[in-house]
C-alpha cells in the first residue's frame, strides 16, 4: 500500500464537489425563498447523487491505487473499512 494519497481523479473530484457545494447553497436560496417543498426535495436529490457519486468514485480510486494486488494483511483490513462506505 502506498502512503501517497493523492491520484489522478482527486482534481475532479474537486470540482465536482464544488459544483454540488454550489448547487446546496441553490437549495438553501430555494428553501429560504420558500419555494415549493417537491422542487426543493428534487434538487436535494440531485445533491445527494452527487455527493454519493463522488465518495464512490474516491472509493473505487482508492481501492484501485492504493491497495497492492499482492495483498497484505493491512491491505485487506484497509479495504474491509472502506468498503463499508460503499
Amino acid at each position: 500500500m502506498t502512503n501517497q494519497h493523492r491520484h489522478t481523479t482527486h482534481p475532479k473530484l474537486v470540482a465536482r464537489l464544488k459544483r454540488a457545494e454550489g448547487h446546496l447553497r441553490s437549495v438553501i436560496g430555494m428553501i429560504e425563498a420558500e419555494r415549493p417543498c417537491l422542487d426543493i426535495a428534487q434538487q436535494l436529490q440531485a445533491v445527494e447523487s452527487a455527493i454519493r457519486n463522488a465518495k464512490q468514485t474516491l472509493i473505487h480510486d482508492h481501492m484501485d491505487h492504493c491497495l497492492d494486488a499482492e495483498g497484505s494483511e493491512q491491505d485487506r483490513v484497509e479495504l474491509k473499512a472502506i468498503a463499508r462506505y460503499l
